[in-house]
């Protein structure tokens, strides 16, 4: 009988952490709390996919949100550097039409989904986080490419 109560007592406590979890993942669009950010709306693409749409010629801005030092160290051609720090509000001058297709990158991608999170939670519509943390790792033979 004891194991029963303890069993029907861990299965609540699941049921309710699960309840809570989902609960966690609708955002309003307008908390920009670090947990919240991360599960606002934006898309997520691979490197390769990233690559075809720059060789498209489309009009995109290519944002590099690692710091300006590590940009300073290379980053991809015609890249602009707004650390993720930075986005604190939508009044970003670099980015002045929140229906225009941004491509957004960083070392590991923590910082780039979080700051994909927070631009769609400002109201950007076509925000693109790009996977790219194998661009990172020196073996990869394509990084020298990609970077200026």
């Amino acid at each position: 009988m004891r194991r029963m109560v303890l069993f029907a007592a861990a299965v609540m406590l699941l049921l309710s952490s699960c309840a809570s979890e989902n609960a966690s993942q609708t955002v309003s669009g307008t908390d920009t709390s670090s947990e919240a950010v991360m599960q606002t709306e934006y898309e997520q693409i691979s490197r390769e996919e990233a690559q075809r749409i720059m060789d498209s010629g489309e009009n995109i801005i290519i944002l590099d949100v690692r710091t300006e030092e590590e940009f300073a160290q290379g980053h991809i051609p015609n890249a602009i550097c707004i650390p993720n720090e930075t986005i604190t509000d939508d009044n970003i001058p670099e980015l002045p039409d929140k229906e225009q297709t941004i491509l957004v990158y960083c070392r590991s991608g923590r910082r780039s989904k979080e700051a994909s999170g927070k631009l769609a939670s400002y109201g950007y519509t076509n925000i693109t986080n790009v996977d790219v943390p194998r661009l990172f790792r020196r073996r990869v033979p394509y990084v020298r490419r990609w970077w200026v």
